[in-house]
């Protein structure tokens, strides 16, 4: 870069101004104190927009002794950093707040709700119509294969499916592999039930 460059002479520091600290400014606070106030300090809790103008010196001192908690028991600390942990802003349960209102989803009646988002009354249609429909011969062999009932709900298919993997698997067995075949029926029911949308 060329130093009689016109860009150059826009970043340099001009030599007519002073950029010393001037004298005349605010005295320190400190008690006995006449230094120039060139810092400022925190006053403390109940007063977080206000500050005390001190030099460097005094400074120093003063914010090796702040205790932003002083006076304050350590249950009352302990609510003050829970509290902060959300901005010191009111928080509840979901659903539970004061005029919580239940939107009507009712023209999301026809669509799936795997995460029950859309509210309880289309949870509840999704279940009768689940309930109602015809279970299959082969829906009921792969549910008698788990040692279940045709109207197991989906979490039981899961849950019996877990249970039954782990007490038939050879690494559970000690190695014996007497209970392979009974495994992979298991597991070929499961993955049915799981393709025909029944798990």
């Amino acid at each position: 870069m060329k130093l009689d460059s016109p860009l150059f002479d826009k970043v340099r520091v001009k030599p007519d101004k002073d950029r010393r600290l001037k004298s005349d400014g605010p005295k320190c606070q400190w008690a006995g104190c006449a230094e120039k106030a060139s810092h400022r300090a925190p006053k403390g809790r109940g007063e977080e927009q206000k500050y005390w103008r001190f030099c460097l010196e005094h400074v120093r001192q003063y914010n090796q002794n702040y205790n932003f908690f002083k006076g304050m028991s350590d249950a009352a600390v302990m609510a003050y950093q829970k509290d902060a942990l959300t901005g010191h802003r009111p928080t509840w349960k979901m659903g539970t707040g004061k005029g919580t209102v239940r939107p009507d989803f009712s023209a999301f009646s026809g669509h799936a709700d795997p995460f029950g988002l859309f509210g309880e009354g289309v949870r509840a249609e999704q279940q009768a119509r689940a309930e109602a429909r015809p279970v299959r011969n082969a829906e009921r062999k792969a549910l008698d294969t788990l040692g279940l009932e045709a109207g197991a709900t989906a979490h039981q298919v899961k849950m019996r499916f877990k249970e039954l993997v782990k007490r038939h698997h050879p690494d559970a067995n000690g190695g014996d592999r007497s209970t392979e075949d009974r495994l992979v029926e298991i597991i070929q029911s499961y993955n049915y039930l799981k393709s025909t949308g029944f798990a």
